[in-house]
């Protein structure tokens, strides 16, 4: 999701039942969450959102960066609390409106190699909010994003907004680095197999749980549970029954279980294997 402002209405919803096996939040923007309006309710400091995340068994955060200064902001956030990691990028919509996309690139690569950064995304292409003019921009900078990924040996995650075709024609050309993850999972059981089969990991977000998500539900349903993800994008796509709210990573829970619904596990095993996948991919906190 790209910067900038909340884009949620409303306060924050009430805490879920806890999960009894902790899990980890696989993408989240706790930069963009303290935007959102004092009146929303919800954490405001970064120490309160992790409290109240712990509670409802998530004991883990994955800070996604979007451009250079959310990216500085992940890293920093990383260094300071043990339950973070982060990740580093240029978002695709922002790569058309950078007037030195190499310079921003550089500083990406150079934030990439500290030690508390474990992927580099969110990177990829998106042809919602990018028209034709901003497509070889996205481009360039995917690819960018590609061999950075390479170069530090660390995970890459992908944002695809209606460009799945393209993003996979891109992977298959540049050669996917060993580790992808298919941030915010939104294709259909055929492109979750093909996904599947290149060695990618899909985390869904709460999307799973809205009423019209037939196709993620039955993508959730042919992907193994050893290549799964689960995420919030908080502030944003915040499961039912709170659509269109702030979202956080304490809500985590409610998606998971919808994800174990879809996915015809039970949650706590659902939970245990996300965990492990989630060391796998981004190494230990």
């Amino acid at each position: 999701m790209s910067k900038r402002g909340s884009g949620r209405h409303g306060e924050f919803p009430p805490p879920p039942e806890p999960l009894a096996v902790p899990v980890l939040d696989s993408h989240t923007h706790l930069d963009l969450m303290f935007e959102t309006p004092p009146e929303a309710g919800g954490p405001r400091t970064v120490e309160d959102a992790l409290a109240i995340a712990a509670a409802a068994g998530v004991d883990r955060l994955v800070q996604v960066g979007v451009d250079v200064a959310s990216s500085r902001w992940g890293v920093d956030a990383a260094g300071k609390h043990r339950q973070i990691v982060a990740t580093v990028a240029l978002h695709p919509n922002e790569a058309p409106r950078l007037s030195d996309l190499d310079g921003a690139l550089h500083e990406i690569d150079t934030l990439a190699a500290d030690p508390r950064v474990r992927a580099i995304g969110e990177t990829g292409l998106d042809t919602f909010r990018t028209g034709p003019e901003g497509f070889s921009a996205q481009e360039k900078s995917f690819r960018a994003h590609i061999e950075i990924a390479k170069r530090h040996g660390k995970a890459l995650m992908i944002h695809d907004r209606d460009a799945h075709a393209d993003v996979l024609r891109v992977l298959d050309d540049a050669g996917a680095p060993d580790t992808v993850v298919m941030h915010c999972f939104s294709g259909d059981a055929a492109f979750a197999r093909e996904c599947v089969a290149r060695g990618f990991v899909l985390s869904f977000a709460g999307t799973v749980t809205f009423k019209s998500a037939a196709d993620l539900k039955h993508a959730a349903a042919v992907t193994p549970v050893s290549h799964l993800l689960v995420e919030t994008d908080a502030p944003y796509l915040t499961p039912m029954p709170y659509r269109g709210r702030p979202n956080a990573s304490y809500l985590i829970p409610l998606t998971v279980r919808g994800l174990a619904e879809a996915a015809q596990t039970p949650v706590d095993e659902l939970c245990a294997a996300i965990s492990a996948t989630g060391e796998r991919i981004f190494g230990p906190w």
